[in-house]
């Protein structure tokens, strides 16, 4: 039997190449990096229960080995323009959490772990450069001249997925202006880590620009959203992160940075999910980009590779077919729900801005109004494709 190759060590890819073997079959993945790479910065943050839960049936014990180093924090705050405006304490989960919250690092940790334990054969520095496809598998090319054959590949090679544009497919949608800053900090010594995540509307202390504060094993993370007119040499720099830092958590985080980076907002879906002759499968960024309010990319990138996993156990076109269809189905309403988030996190309407200000100056007295400003950031739920009960 030629193994299934999957394309991209991220931790899409990782999973697929688990869930591949969770079902019986080779697996030969190939890592355009090399095998000692540093991947810096937090990255995508939550690995939701229901994640958890698929990554659990790829390797029994994964999802407690994550749990256990995560963390899963309590309360949720949410304030306008300085002012409190809703907040929520859980108490600590009985059972499995319903999310952990860790670095992207640390979560590819652990699937290469899963992966060397369950047989994965890695290839590293293998930048794949070539794609043909034929009725009976898949030809791949890399640049140092190796070559790949095999009866499915699994395209989890990012969003510049060499694999997808040698296939010719087209990535869809719109490119948002203005970026965000991601600030990664790591937590003062002897103090007690937050328990909070906390989101500011329109934060005083940063010209009216919105933030997220959300805690991870060993610090937390800044998201700072921009405005369209602002300069990245402005917000996005660490010299530039050091002047408006403080105004956020205090003077004394300044030299605790971990990692800067910016993004833009992007909402984009590939026209298609599967090659015409059902042999090459799209996953993860290869597939779809989204903003990350939601914790849509990660976590719908890793119940995408759960169902192509299960697509080329089954070994036919038909389930191939199913896989592309309801994948792109579920990326489509992830795409949506990003829409409406941003346009609720970065109103261009004054509607918008007129009903977050009312709702504000509401919440002391009718608490809903504080809940729906908390929830609106993360898009709505419900009515997609779902897979394990989450619309991913």
């Amino acid at each position: 039997m030629r193994p299934v190759v999957v394309v991209g060590a991220g931790p899409v890819g990782l999973s697929a190449a688990l869930g591949l073997r969770a079902h019986g079959l080779p697996v030969v993945l190939l890592e355009a990096e090399a095998k000692d790479r540093v991947r810096p910065g937090s990255r995508a943050l939550f690995v939701h229960r229901e994640t958890l839960a698929l990554l659990e049936g790829m390797q029994p014990g994964l999802a407690e080995e994550i749990t256990s180093y995560g963390r899963t924090w309590q309360t949720k705050r949410t304030l306008y323009r300085g002012r409190e405006v809703y907040s929520r304490t859980f108490p600590p989960p009985s059972g499995p959490p319903p999310f952990t919250s860790l670095r992207q690092v640390d979560t590819e940790r652990f699937l290469r772990a899963a992966c060397e334990r369950s047989g994965v054969e890695f290839e590293w520095d293998a930048r794949v450069t070539g794609v043909r496809t034929t009725e009976s598998g898949v030809e791949l090319a890399c640049a140092d001249g190796r070559e790949w054959s095999a009866e499915f590949v699994v395209a989890a090679d990012g969003a510049r997925s060499a694999v997808r544009r040698g296939l010719g497919i087209a990535m869809e949608g719109e490119r948002g202006e203005g970026f965000h800053v991601v600030v990664d900090v790591a937590e003062l010594p002897d103090t007690e880590p937050s328990s909070e995540r906390v989101f500011h509307y329109e934060h005083p202390g940063v010209g009216r620009r919105s933030v997220m504060r959300v805690p991870f094993t060993g610090g937390f993370q800044i998201d700072l959203q921009c405005r369209d007119d602002d300069a990245q040499e402005d917000f996005g720099t660490r010299e530039s992160v050091r002047r408006w830092l403080p105004a956020v958590v205090g003077e004394a985080y300044t030299e605790r940075l971990l990692w800067v980076s910016t993004y833009r907002f992007l909402r984009m879906v590939a026209a298609e999910f599967a090659d015409a002759r059902r042999r090459v499968l799209l996953v993860g960024e290869a597939a779809h980009l989204f903003p990350p309010f939601g914790a849509r990319g990660m976590n719908s990138g890793i119940a995408d590779a759960a169902a192509a996993a299960r697509a080329i156990a089954a070994g036919t076109a038909e389930a191939v077919d199913e896989f592309a269809h309801v994948r792109r189905a579920a990326a489509l309403y992830n795409s949506a729900a990003a829409g409406t988030a941003l346009d609720h996190l970065r109103p261009k309407r004054r509607i918008v801005r007129a009903r977050q200000r009312a709702a504000a100056a509401l919440a002391p007295v009718l608490p809903w109004c504080g809940a729906w400003l908390e929830h609106a950031p993360y898009g709505p739920r419900g009515g997609a494709p779902a897979v394990a009960g989450r619309k991913y």
